[in-house]
């Protein structure tokens, strides 16, 4: 009999969904680290983020094996329901329920109310849920939300997992200063692409984005200062498109773009597809409200590409150590001194950059440390840092 602990995972969209983003990765990343010490159950959806599709080839509402050490339940839309929920916990053993997010009344709020019953230990983790950036959207009803939900003790007796410590003291803030919240950073792709450093800077040079095409993700933002621009340069969008209006406006722009800037939609990327893609540019760019950790940003620097980012992420001081710029997006001067000191750097300059993004990325993914921190979470999950 197997004595690795059993971890319960409650989450919306799980593989081999990608549209949701940056959790699917997170979750992904981390079973493919912690698979030869723990088991996992993941319960979530058999559909994708904004999709009513089944999954083809899933058999819904029963255990699938992802691998030997991992089962995937995937709910239909007609078993939502507390009852069918309480039968799938009642099914299977557990030792540590980690449930993703604040929000979702089916993966986040219904399994902390069946599984308190259980008298196992629980933890939340947060996503970046309550930074003060993810109150820009819906901010009054969140805000009532967690005060409702802390005056009825929702939130007694589970811990909480923060990604950086910035998180934790905003979850602390949140929620209670006394609560149990536990930091381990988000654990990267395991890189199985033999990356070969970059030999040359193109010419014109090359942009590529890959976020969803939206406010948060800061599509407009970053296409409005390419109207400052007079130099040459092809940027090519990845992403999925929620909203067509705000593609529209997006549009607008591009078409008054100067005839030397080429911006292109490419579509979606999969998920496995992104560093392979990112590689055949020179830099990435994603200047969004937010990350809790920004997963398509570490994939850029893990290819040799320096990024173009906003300030508003984990990756900071990134001019200094040659890896690119964290700018303001809410100075635009800021970033169109960002796109010209990319278009303008020398080949010698820009191989320089490229190493160093490379070597920083290798350093991140190989980092011991963020691994224990990983493991610490379910093997001593009620234990106080």
């Amino acid at each position: 009999m197997s004595n690795r602990k059993k971890i319960l995972i409650t989450i919306d969209w799980f593989l081999p969904g990608t549209r949701s983003g940056g959790p699917v990765r997170s979750y992904a990343n981390l079973i493919d680290h912690l698979n030869d010490d723990f088991e996992f159950y993941i319960i979530t959806r058999n559909t994708d983020y904004g999709s009513t599709k089944s999954y083809e080839n899933i058999t819904p509402n029963s255990w699938v094996s992802l691998n030997a050490y991992t089962k995937v339940y995937y709910i239909s839309p007609d078993r939502l329901s507390k009852s069918h929920f309480k039968s799938v916990f009642e099914s299977i053993h557990f030792d540590v329920a980690y449930i993703n997010g604040i929000y979702s009344y089916y993966f986040s709020i219904l399994p902390i109310v069946l599984l308190k019953k259980f008298k196992k230990p629980i933890i939340i983790s947060a996503r970046g849920m309550l930074n003060p950036q993810a109150f820009s959207v819906k901010g009054k009803r969140k805000k009532l939300f967690l005060n409702v939900f802390k005056r009825l003790g929702f939130y007694n007796k589970v811990s909480f997992h923060a990604t950086n410590l910035d998180e934790q003291a905003h979850i602390k803030s949140i929620i209670f200063r006394n609560s149990l919240v536990k930091v381990a950073p988000n654990l990267p792709r395991k890189s199985n692409l033999d990356i070969q450093l970059k030999l040359q800077k193109q010419s014109p040079t090359t942009f590529v984005n890959v976020g969803r095409i939206s406010i948060e993700k800061g599509t407009l933002v970053m296409l409005s200062a390419l109207q400052q621009l007079n130099k040459p340069l092809i940027l090519d969008l990845y992403g999925p498109i929620y909203d067509p209006a705000y593609w529209e406006a997006c549009k607008t722009i591009i078409k008054k773009l100067p005839n030397d800037i080429k911006v292109t939609y490419q579509g979606v990327l999969d998920s496995e597809q992104v560093p392979q893609v990112v590689n055949k540019y020179d830099f990435f760019v994603l200047l969004s409200e937010g990350e809790n950790f920004g997963h398509a940003i570490l994939e850029g620097l893990s290819v040799g590409c320096p990024v173009l980012i906003s300030n508003c992420t984990p990756w900071k001081n990134l001019r200094s150590q040659y890896l690119g710029w964290d700018v303001n997006i809410k100075k635009e001067s800021d970033i169109i001194e960002a796109w010209k000191e990319a278009i303008e750097m020398s080949n010698s300059d820009y191989l320089k950059w490229s190493k160093a993004a490379f070597q920083y990325a290798k350093n991140v993914i190989n980092n011991p440390i963020v691994l224990e921190q990983n493991k610490a979470l379910f093997l001593n999950p009620n234990n106080k840092e």
